[in-house]
């Protein structure tokens, strides 16, 4: 069939295609089939069948097939071979190694439809991935995007499994270690089910999408950079499976360890080290099982000829005061400068040490953070990457709606839940709202008395603050108990 080409845009990243009902009847397609476009070689789009949008003679396509002009001739095509794979995953058989490949490429090229990418990312979170799979993924993921390499013969990078409330210790363990005088070129995802991914915190003080060239500029002048890896397609297909993971708010483990350690090797790193918090609220809840995904990272990481190093860290609380990009910000630069919240310091200098010492490299991460010479790193590496190097902590505001929940009775607080703290910064608008999220008054152990704040909400919009309020009405995430409960808990 010959069809004339229009435009549509519905903000779609996949490649879609919309057919009218009477062309689609003609060829026989129906939604979501595969139609095979020929102009300049062949393209594939996923169907869409409208009465209104499109007119008879007329294919629409959406922005990732712009390219497309018409007229053109179109046919029906096959389902990919890795359909096939998502549906024997989906019946917990372990994949072959060219099976894994084939669905990579398939997610690279935009040939698998949402339904068939979401089903991908719910068969591993159902039924797992062996460590050969989780290998041999790692290592497809990694092969079919850019690389980048550096001349130094110790390039660090540290990462965090997620799952705690304003875990925000990157941009200080990279101003740390570049201070140091490694090369640490911090390549960081943006949020999958936390309130701020690194990228999205230090999009607060500056620009993160670079090119490979402009990297490597930035990294020669100022020995580290807090970039996303996303924008220079590192492991491009990791993206497209955190958009996919995205609503379900799920980061099952191979996939994970997949995601980390293909971005890491990616980005050129040869030393890594990987927190992984545990506890309550967290991704992972028990010492025992930590330990056997940390064993399990670090087999992966020698696979690709990585040096992983582990960080079992408790991950029951939150770490810092904010929850959100730019609360988080505010808590980095307050540590930098000297200040802060203890919890936020501790833990970035235990990392960094851990890292420097995982480099060979014989420095104490505490002298350079209270020397200031990770402040003045980090603003050159902010000043490179075209931000402002003299932000300081009060220039950064949150939301203007804002409440506040307070402590009904007196008592003890008994435990800080990471996980319900994250849903109520997500809906308040975290963190594609950059300045919604959460301020945290109290810890565990901390006393409390009646009307005590617990807890400050910020959103962008009344809408928002709104609907995290009636979240929080139906939620305990800081649990208060009388002193005589609170040892009955204990027990």
């Amino acid at each position: 069939m010959r069809l004339e080409t229009t435009r549509i845009d519905i903000g779609t990243t996949r490649p879609l295609v919309l057919l009218n009902t009477v062309d689609a009847t003609e060829l026989g397609a129906h939604p979501l089939d595969r139609l095979r476009i020929e102009e300049n070689g062949t393209t594939t789009g996923i169907v869409k069948v409208t009465d209104e949008l499109v007119e008879q003679g007329v294919l629409g396509v959406t922005e990732p097939l712009h390219h497309v002009r018409g007229p053109i001739d179109v046919a029906l095509a096959g389902t990919p071979q890795s359909v096939q794979y998502v549906r024997k995953k989906l019946n917990d058989i372990e994949l072959e190694d060219d099976e894994l490949e084939a669905i990579v490429k398939d997610i690279h090229e935009n040939r698998l439809s949402d339904i068939e990418l979401s089903a991908y990312v719910s068969a591993v979170y159902a039924n797992g991935l062996s460590l050969q799979e989780t290998k041999h993924l790692t290592r497809a993921m990694t092969d079919i995007g850019r690389q980048l390499s550096w001349d130094a013969p110790v390039v660090a990078d540290k990462h965090s499994i997620g799952g705690v409330a304003g875990n925000c210790v990157t941009p200080i363990i990279v101003s740390i270690v570049a201070a140091a005088g490694l090369t640490m070129p911090k390549t960081s995802s943006r949020a999958v089910t936390s309130p701020a991914g690194t990228a999205d915190v230090v999009e607060v003080f500056c620009d993160v999408e670079f090119s490979m060239d402009e990297i490597e500029s930035i990294v020669a002048e100022a020995n580290g950079c807090l970039v996303w890896g996303g924008g220079v397609d590192l492991s491009p297909v990791d993206d497209a499976i955190i958009r996919a993971e995205n609503p379900l708010s799920i980061d099952p483990p191979g996939q994970l360890m997949a995601s980390v350690l293909s971005k890491k090797r990616s980005a050129g790193s040869t030393h890594v080290v990987i927190d992984i918090p545990y506890g309550e609220g967290a991704k992972v809840e028990s010492l025992a099982d930590s330990r056997e995904l940390a064993d399990d990272i670090k087999r992966v990481g020698a696979h690709l000829d990585v040096a992983v190093t582990c960080a079992i860290t408790h991950g029951t609380e939150p770490i810092g005061h904010g929850v959100g990009p730019v609360l988080e910000a505010r808590d980095i630069l307050a540590v930098l400068h000297g200040e802060g919240p203890e919890s936020l310091r501790l833990k970035s200098v235990r990392l960094a040490e851990m890292l420097l010492t995982h480099c060979g490299v014989d420095a104490s991460a505490a002298d350079i953070l209270e020397s200031g010479a990770a402040l003045e790193r980090f603003r050159h590496i902010v000043a490179a990457q075209d931000g402002d190097p003299d932000v300081e902590p009060d220039d950064l505001e949150p939301g203007s709606e804002s409440t506040t929940v307070r402590a009904e009775r007196s008592g003890v607080v008994t435990s800080v839940d990471n996980r319900q703290l994250c849903d109520l910064a997500r809906r308040a608008g975290a963190p594609k709202d950059s300045r919604a999220g959460l301020v945290i008054h109290k810890s565990t152990a901390d006393p409390v008395e009646p009307g005590d704040d617990l807890y400050t909400i910020y959103a962008e919009t009344g809408n928002k603050r709104a609907a995290a309020e009636t979240l929080a009405a139906d939620r305990e995430p800081i649990r208060v108990r009388s002193k005589t409960d609170a040892l009955v808990e204990q027990r």
